[in-house]
């Protein structure tokens, strides 16, 4: 494995962003994908070469590549660490970005910015690559925030629309809170650590253990507790977990190629690698393994009850990505990493696919994105919904598609943890499965089945969508069902090595490993486990719902419309960060313009400062009389004045 290798990857998107942005009018919108897409194409192959070297031939890579700054013993560096954890999250992160590009293709075809969107996108993939390539916190930072940035004009993309520049500058400013415990975390490790390179700090780890902070007069908190704590606080950000979740959905304003990049591969597992990464500072504080369980507990289970009440059909798939990010986390919190970043992959495939399959139903019924003004598609759209249903299954964790490998060994894992909170954990992991299997089934039903509901727009039927959507939707279905095969090696066995670390006491997963029999067998044990039973429960309320008795939801609504409204007000969240923090920050800014800018600058100092000239003027004008005796009275009291203070 190179160096040369690993930098083509990371700068061939790069490359293709300049070319697209920079030269788009010169290249036409012909041209402008195709360097796009060839640039994300390098990258895909060329992980999936990393990936081979790294598995089958046992290489691995961590050396820096560029010295950026050295100050005193600190030195800050661009380097790559190729594990893997990378090489997974290399072909993961290009895989789902090219079929993003291809599909791009036809979703974006009469948009004015189409060479604009595709050099954001092809910059989008290069930050995230910065990102999981790096061997030190001050490339991960860089990486992290420019995720971010991208991920701002992306949700803005279409800035005339006044609710997408509100939902871009809110996930802004969320993740500005987010990213500011990050970065108190990377100061907590450079503060005690003395370096920001992965393996120092990491051989640094037990050491660091019995080392304790004062953050109040009075109370010692644990230094690796507080740093992975701020650490984990800008994966709740990034990832959405409760209570920074709210940037999330109102995303959907974007582009839905977008909405397929960012909640699937990308921005949002950004934090659930992180904190896979950081497992050898994460294994030695129990505090904080247990804030990320209990923290993804709530978010798997609250945010899937959000889902239930939506009508847009990308918010359901947005709120079902919160479930999921949950899920990851709660793996996460229960020291299995590799059930955790497991799901991640596979989630980023079916994930994708529902994302990109909501698109094609969208283009076809003139953008209309209200599932109620749905129904009967299946026999106009074919393609789109086959792959939807196998999207569908794997999210809910249908027996032998991806998703059911994932999501039960991760209830699995949880199960058998001992973390404080552990129960509550379980419990939520548990429900969420019959909810997501409600909503899930809910939208699909409403989509594809019952009654015919949307706008023919003169005659004209839907259709289905041209091969540069299908094709990413048929490629996407395939390691949708079929990723969940790699659990043997990936969840049981050391496909990781030493890229995670897990103490004894903790490894959750070593546990069920000795259970694990091969596929076939986890297959027929999961049929006659209560997560199969529940997830079947919720498709078969989802169809006596929505297609046996579609008069039911509404009665329903209207019988618990008090609950109904907590589910509509999304528990408040928005209605208090809107009314405290930013009508706050409003109110004081008001304040501000009126006592400082006003009164004291505009008022004493600058307005002030004329009046007191002025006043000045008038005293001085009374002097000049034009009498010579005047004068000179006035000539003798300077020369007393000056004697005066002369002799003092």
């Amino acid at each position: 494995m190179s160096q040369t290798i690993l930098l083509i990857i990371v700068l061939a998107p790069l490359l293709g962003s300049i070319l697209a942005g920079l030269f788009g009018k010169q290249l036409g919108r012909t041209g402008s994908h195709r360097v796009a897409v060839a640039g994300v194409s390098i990258a895909f192959l060329f992980s999936l070469l990393v990936l081979k070297a790294v598995v089958v031939d046992g290489e691995s890579y961590n050396a820096t590549v560029y010295q950026w700054l050295q100050a005193g013993s600190l030195s800050l560096e661009v380097g790559f660490m190729v594990d893997s954890l990378t090489a997974m999250m290399m072909v993961v992160v290009t895989f789902v970005s090219l079929m993003v590009h291809v599909y791009t293709i036809a979703y974006m075809h009469d948009d004015s910015g189409y060479s604009r969107f595709f050099s954001y996108i092809s910059l989008f993939t290069f930050s995230m690559l910065m990102l999981v390539m790096a061997n030190n916190f001050m490339q991960l930072f860089f990486g992290w925030e420019a995720v971010g940035l991208v991920s701002y004009l992306l949700i803005g993309f279409w800035y005339k629309k006044p609710t997408a520049i509100y939902a871009n500058l809110k996930a802004f400013l969320v993740n500005r809170v987010g990213d500011f415990g990050f970065l108190l975390g990377i100061a907590g490790v450079l503060m005690y650590a003395g370096s920001l390179d992965y393996v120092e700090v990491f051989n640094q780890a037990p050491s660091m253990t019995g080392q304790t902070m004062s953050l109040f007069a009075g109370a010692e908190w644990s230094v690796l507790s507080v740093i992975c704590i701020l650490l984990f606080i800008g994966a709740m950000g990034k990832s959405a977990q409760v209570p920074l979740h709210v940037w999330l959905p109102d995303s959907m304003e974007g582009p839905t190629p977008i909405s397929a990049l960012i909640h699937a591969a990308t921005m949002v597992t950004a934090g659930i690698f992180m904190v896979a990464r950081m497992s050898p500072l994460f294994e030695f504080s129990e505090t904080a393994l247990s804030f990320v369980l209990v923290i993804g507990a709530i978010t798997a289970l609250f945010m899937g009850f959000l889902g239930l009440i939506q009508n847009d059909i990308k918010r359901v798939i947005a709120y079902s990505t919160l479930s999921q990010l949950g899920y990851m986390t709660v793996a996460l919190g229960a020291s299995a990493y590799a059930a955790g970043v497991f799901h991640l992959m596979t989630h980023a495939f079916f994930k994708a696919l529902l994302f990109l399959g909501a698109g094609s139903v969208i283009m076809a019924l003139h953008h209309e994105q209200d599932i109620r003004k749905m129904g009967g598609l299946k026999k106009y759209m074919p393609i789109t919904y086959w792959t939807a249903l196998i999207g569908s299954l794997a999210l809910i964790g249908f027996p032998g598609f991806s998703g059911f490998f994932s999501k039960d060994s991760i209830i699995e894992a949880v199960h058998a943890s001992h973390l404080a909170g552990s129960g509550f954990a379980y419990f939520a992991v548990v429900s969420g499965v019959f909810v997501t299997a409600l909503y899930s089934f809910r939208l699909f039903f409403l989509v594809f089945h019952g009654k015919e509901c949307f706008d023919k727009h003169g005659g004209h039927l839907p259709h289905e969508s041209p091969p540069t959507v299908t094709v990413p939707l048929i490629l996407l279905a395939i390691p949708s069902v079929l990723a969940g095969l790699f659990i043997g090696s990936i969840v049981f066995g050391d496909f990781f090595g030493s890229a995670i670390f897990v103490l004894p006491q903790h490894d959750v997963l070593a546990h069920h490993a000795t259970d694990y029999h091969g596929v076939i067998s986890f297959i027929l044990h999961g049929i006659t486990a209560l997560p199969f039973v529940l997830a079947m429960s919720g498709v078969a309320v989802a169809y006596y719902l929505y297609i046996v008795r579609p008069d039911l939801p509404e009665k329903l609504k209207q019988r618990f419309s008090f609950v109904y409204q907590i589910l509509e007000n999304k528990y408040g969240f928005d209605a208090f960060y809107e009314k405290v923090f930013a009508g706050g920050s409003r109110w004081i800014g008001g304040k501000l313009w009126n006592l400082g800018d006003q009164l004291l600058i505009d008022g004493v100092v600058v307005n002030g400062t004329a009046k007191t000239v002025g006043i000045l003027a008038k005293l001085v004008r009374r002097i000049q009389s034009g009498y010579l005796y005047h004068y000179a009275f006035s000539m003798l009291l300077g020369v007393l004045v000056l004697l005066t203070l002369f002799v003092v």
